[in-house]
């Protein structure tokens, strides 16, 4: 398994993490992603550490703290091997304070999630979205607390936009708190919109990026086909899936990966999970699955590389229309984004 440096820190990272978002089943939303319960968590949790993958992401928000419960429970005395990524931001209750990033809500939100996951530290706790309520000061504030503690280790966002992780980056630096190490955004060969913004500013300010939903809700899996019916199991179909997607888009992407699957004998699920391994800023990969089987697959991205010519293809096949202000800065030749930041990252 191959280690990466997260972000601009000096912890190490596989680059495959698993995504739990599957375990516990609890609410309408989350019982659709799946309900892996401890004794078949434990067993996937075997399973990644036989592969070299030590790096494990939950959330307080899946199925409602249960998630968390269930992965402290099927870790039990395997918390030393494991880097446990959990986070907070959204709501947990009615109640108007169990939401967002202030220092009242995220002293309890971090305390909790400790009790579920039966641990006395988190190695790194990720704000899941941007709080534009809560002044950015308090809540970097109440994460260099975290960290001072010892609660925390590291300090993560998810889904923020550039501004908003540019301006939080400033603050730390301006006040000497602990800064953002990475950055969990959803990025995929048909969800390429993090190039634009993000993948620039992570490189210039070395923020490690943990990307989710690789396979972008499970399209680029092998199971969605041109002319065929959508799978009846899946989440989409279930209206659980993430991102807004064209099927023209889509089946575009799919038809360049049959190729490469007939070329490589790799499945849909390697060649998009390998292809992102290839991109610029990227620390780790969050890979998900409902059964061992999906795990064993996804597992198989690592240890082969995609040539030149099969990611030239993708590339192309995902390609989109640059969005305003980058397809202006493509007429100025000192613009790194005169050409695409992916093209002459080195």
């Amino acid at each position: 398994m191959e280690y990466r440096l997260l972000g601009g820190s000096g912890l190490k990272v596989p680059v495959l993490c698993f995504g739990t978002a599957t375990f516990g089943g609890r609410g309408d939303f989350f019982s659709k992603w799946g309900a892996t319960q401890v004794e078949e968590a434990a067993r996937m949790i075997d399973l990644l550490l036989e592969a070299g993958v030590n790096f494990v992401d939950t959330a307080n928000v899946y199925s409602t703290g249960l998630s968390e419960e269930v992965l402290g429970a099927a870790l039990g005395k395997r918390r030393q091997q494991v880097i446990i990524s959990t986070k907070a931001t959204y709501d947990m209750s009615d109640d108007p304070n169990e939401v967002g990033s202030s220092r009242y809500h995220l002293i309890r939100a971090c305390e909790d999630s400790l009790r579920r996951l039966k641990t006395e530290y988190i190695d790194i706790y990720t704000m899941h979205t941007f709080d534009a309520q809560t002044p950015v000061e308090e809540t970097l504030r109440a994460l260099d607390d975290l960290v001072s503690s010892g609660k925390v280790r590291y300090i993560a966002c998810s889904n923020f936009s550039g501004w908003h992780l540019m301006k939080s980056l400033g603050v730390s630096d301006r006040y000497g708190w602990t800064r953002y190490t990475a950055h969990q955004a959803f990025y995929s060969l048909v969800g390429r919109d993090y190039e634009w913004e993000l993948m620039p500013l992570a490189l210039d300010q070395r923020v490690g990026t943990l990307v989710w939903s690789p396979l972008a809700g499970g399209r680029l899996s092998g199971k969605y086909r041109r002319s065929q019916p959508m799978p009846a199991d899946t989440r989409i179909a279930l209206g659980a899936g993430e991102g807004p997607i064209s099927e023209a888009y889509l089946y575009q992407v799919v038809d360049a990966m049959d190729e490469i699957a007939a070329e490589t004998g790799r499945s849909h699920a390697q060649i998009a999970l390998n292809w992102l391994l290839r991109r610029p800023t990227v620390s780790s990969v969050i890979i998900g699955a409902r059964s061992e089987a999906q795990l064993r697959d996804n597992l198989g991205a690592v240890g082969w590389a995609l040539t030149p010519e099969q990611v030239a293809k993708l590339d192309a096949a995902s390609e989109t229309s640059a969005a305003y202000p980058y397809w202006h800065q493509r007429g100025f030749q000192r613009n790194p984004t005169a050409v695409p930041y992916y093209k002459n990252w080195d």
